[in-house]
C-alpha cells in the first residue's frame, strides 16, 4: 500500500461482526477504489491502494488523518500521559464578564442565574478599565466554598486576586479556584495561591488560537509559556512540584472534533514529559477548554449552536476538567439570557442525557485518534524546541492564517451559513455592542466583510432549460453569490433564448446555469443576445469550454476572488 505500506504497516484482516464477516485491507481498498472511480477521483488505471492518499486529509500543520483506523496505526506509540484523568462529570464553567465598575451588579445577577441553572463554576473576567473592587460586587452571594472561581483581570491580576481572597476570608475555597496569574503577575499571584491553597496560574493558549494558530502551534505555545512560569517560580524559591501544582491550562475546542480531542490528549502527554524532564513528581495536567471564538459566525449565528455542541463534545471526550461553551450570539455583541442558557445547557445535556462523562477515555483505543495524538505531540514537541531556540511564532501563525484563508476562500474548508448555504434575507438577532471584547479574527471574516457591505444590484441568473436540468448549477451559483452578499434574480424554466430575454431586465451581470448539452446547443446565441441587451459581464456556472464568457464558477473556484470581481462589476 502506498501510504500505509510506506510506513511498513500491514493491518491484516478487518474483523467485523463475526468470524464469517472478515475482510482484508485489499478488499476494502477495492471497494473504496470503485466508489472513487465512479466519482472521477480515481482513474481506471490507478492502483486501488491510492485510496489511502485520496481519502486522507491533512490538518493545517500538515499532519495526515488516516481514512481508516487499523490496530497497527498506533502500535508501539508511547501513550502514557495522554489518557484523561478526570473521573465523572466535567466542570460546567460559565463565563461572567464585568465591563467596568458599573457592570459588576449585572455580572452578579448573571453569575447567580447561571449557578442556579446548571453551571458549576465561574470564569470571572474583568475587562480593561474594571477595578479590582468589582470582584466583591460580582461575587456577592456566590457560595465560594462550593463554586470554584477562575479570575481573569489583565489590568491588575494581583489586586483582583487579593480582592477574591479578602472576600473568601476564612472560607475554604472550592477546589479548582484559580487566582489567574500570568505574565508579569505570575510570581506574585503564585505566592498568594501557595499561601491560600488555590491554583495560581493560567496558561491561556486561546490567546494564540484567537489569532489563528494551528493545533500544534497552540500546544507548543502553551508548553513554552508553562515552562517559562516554572523557571520564574523556581528562581523565586518554589520547588518544581509546588510550581507545577499551581498551573491550569486553557485550550480552545473547535468543531473539528478529532483534532480537538487528540490535541487535548497530546497536551497531557507533553506536560507529563516536561515534568519528567524537570524532575517533578507526576501531576496530571488540569485543562479548562473553551469553545473556539474564531470558528463562530456573525451571520446565521444559530449554526454556532451546532459548532459549540460538537466542540463541547470533543472537549468532554478529550478529558477536559472544565468546559466553557460560549453563547451562540457572542459574535453579535453581549450575549442575552437565551444565549447563555443554551450555552450552559449544552454541557448539561452532554453529561446528563448523553452520559459522555461516564466513560473515562471514550477515544482510547481508537486507532486514528491514538495516531493523531502521537503525531500532534511529536510535532508540538519539535516546535517547542524551536521556540526555545528563538523561532518566531508570529511568522508561523501568519503562514497558518494565510493557508486557512486560502482553504476557506476555495471552500475546501466550508463554513455553514457563511461560505455554504448563506441566507441573505435573514434577520439577525440584535445584541448590545461589546467594545471591550477580545480581538478575534473569525475564520469567515473575509466573507463576513462582503456581507457587511452588500451590493444593491442583483445578478440575473439565466437558467437554461427545465427546472430539473438547471437546478444543480443554479443552486450552486445562487449560494456562491449569496456568500458574497450578492442577490440573484432567476429566470425560471426556459426553452430557449427568447424565454431568457423575456425575463431579463437589464442587469449588468448575468450568470448562465444549465447543462453542458444546453450550453452547447444554445449557449452562444444566448450570450450574444444578452450582451446586445445590455449585459456587461457574462458568467458561466460550470467550466467555460468553448463559450466566450467573462468569468466562470465551478467546484474549487477561489470564491473570494470570484465574488470580489463580480461585486466590482455590479457597482
Amino acid at each position: 500500500m502506498t501510504d500505509q505500506g510506506a510506513a511498513g504497516l500491514d493491518p491484516g484482516p478487518l474483523a467485523l461482526a463475526d468470524a464469517a464477516d472478515r475482510w482484508t485491507v485489499a478488499d476494502w481498498e477495492a471497494a473504496a477504489a470503485a466508489v472513487l472511480r465512479k466519482s472521477g477521483r480515481l482513474g481506471e488505471d490507478d492502483a486501488a491502494d491510492l485510496v489511502w492518499s485520496k481519502l486522507a486529509r491533512r490538518t493545517l500543520d500538515g499532519i495526515e488523518v488516516s481514512p481508516l483506523g487499523t490496530p497497527l496505526l498506533d502500535e508501539g506509540l508511547p501513550l502514557d500521559g495522554a489518557r484523561p484523568t478526570r473521573s465523572g462529570d466535567w466542570d460546567n464553567r460559565t463565563p461572567v464578564v464585568v465591563r467596568g465598575a458599573e457592570g459588576a451588579a449585572d455580572a452578579r445577577e448573571t453569575a447567580l442565574v447561571d449557578l442556579d441553572n446548571g453551571a458549576t463554576s465561574l470564569w470571572l473576567e474583568l475587562r480593561p478599565g474594571t477595578p479590582a473592587s468589582a470582584v466583591a460586587v460580582a461575587l456577592d452571594g456566590v457560595l465560594l466554598d462550593l463554586a470554584p472561581v477562575v479570575l481573569d483581570a489583565p489590568d491588575d491580576q494581583v489586586a483582583a486576586a487579593r480582592a477574591l481572597l479578602e472576600l473568601l476570608g476564612d472560607t475554604t475555597p472550592a477546589p479548582g479556584t484559580n487566582l489567574g496569574g500570568r505574565g508579569d503577575s505570575a510570581v506574585a499571584v503564585a505566592r498568594l495561591a501557595r499561601e491560600t491553597g488555590t491554583l495560581g496560574l493560567v496558561v491561556d493558549a486561546t490567546t494564540v488560537h484567537d489569532r489563528g494558530a494551528s493545533e500544534v502551534q497552540e500546544l507548543a505555545w502553551s508548553l513554552r509559556t508553562a515552562v517559562g512560569h516554572l523557571r520564574e517560580l523556581e528562581a523565586d524559591g518554589f520547588t518544581v512540584d509546588e510550581a507545577a501544582g499551581l498551573v491550569e491550562f486553557r485550550y480552545a475546542a473547535t468543531d473539528e472534533q478529532f483534532p480537538t480531542l487528540a490535541k487535548l490528549r497530546a497536551a497531557r502527554r507533553l506536560w507529563a514529559r516536561v515534568l519528567e524532564l524537570s524532575g517533578a513528581k507526576p501531576v496530571a495536567q488540569r485543562q479548562h477548554v473553551v469553545t473556539s471564538r474564531p470558528m463562530m459566525s456573525a451571520y446565521d449565528p444559530w449554526v454556532n449552536m451546532l459548532r459549540t455542541t460538537v466542540a463541547a463534545f470533543a472537549a468532554g471526550v478529550g478529558g477536559a476538567e472544565a468546559v466553557t461553551v460560549l453563547p451562540f450570539d457572542t459574535p453579535l455583541g453581549v450575549p442575552d439570557a437565551f444565549g447563555r442558557r443554551i450555552a450552559r445547557n449544552t454541557s448539561s445535556l452532554l453529561i446528563s442525557e448523553s452520559h459522555l462523562a461516564r466513560v473515562a477515555d471514550p477515544a482510547g483505543g481508537a486507532h486514528v485518534v491514538e495516531k493523531l495524538t502521537d503525531d500532534l505531540a511529536r510535532a508540538a514537541w519539535e516546535l517547542f524546541g524551536r521556540l526555545e531556540d528563538g523561532a518566531d511564532l508570529d511568522e508561523l501563525v501568519t503562514a497558518t492564517v494565510a493557508e486557512r484563508d486560502r482553504q476557506v476562500a476555495t471552500r475546501r474548508r466550508p463554513l455553514t451559513g457563511v461560505t455554504e448555504f448563506p441566507h441573505l434575507g435573514e434577520t439577525l438577532p440584535e445584541r448590545p455592542a461589546d467594545p471591550t471584547a477580545p480581538e478575534v479574527r473569525r475564520y469567515g471574516a473575509a466573507f463576513e466583510a462582503l456581507r457587511d457591505d452588500p451590493v444593491a444590484q442583483p445578478v440575473f441568473l439565466a437558467t437554461m432549460g427545465s427546472i430539473a436540468s438547471h437546478t444543480a448549477r443554479a443552486t450552486f451559483a445562487g449560494n456562491l453569490f449569496a456568500a458574497g452578499g450578492v442577490a440573484v434574480e432567476v429566470a425560471g424554466a426556459t426553452a430557449g433564448v427568447d424565454d431568457v430575454l423575456a425575463a431579463y431586465a437589464g442587469q449588468p451581470v448575468v450568470c448562465l446555469a444549465g447543462t453542458d448539452a444546453t450550453y452547447a446547443e444554445w449557449g452562444a446565441p444566448l450570450v450574444a443576445a444578452l450582451r446586445a441587451s445590455g449585459a456587461r459581464r457574462v458568467i458561466l456556472a460550470g467550466k467555460p469550454r468553448d463559450l466566450e464568457v467573462d468569468d466562470s464558477c465551478a467546484m474549487g473556484v477561489d470564491a473570494l476572488a470570484f465574488l470580489t470581481r463580480t461585486r466590482e462589476a455590479l457597482r
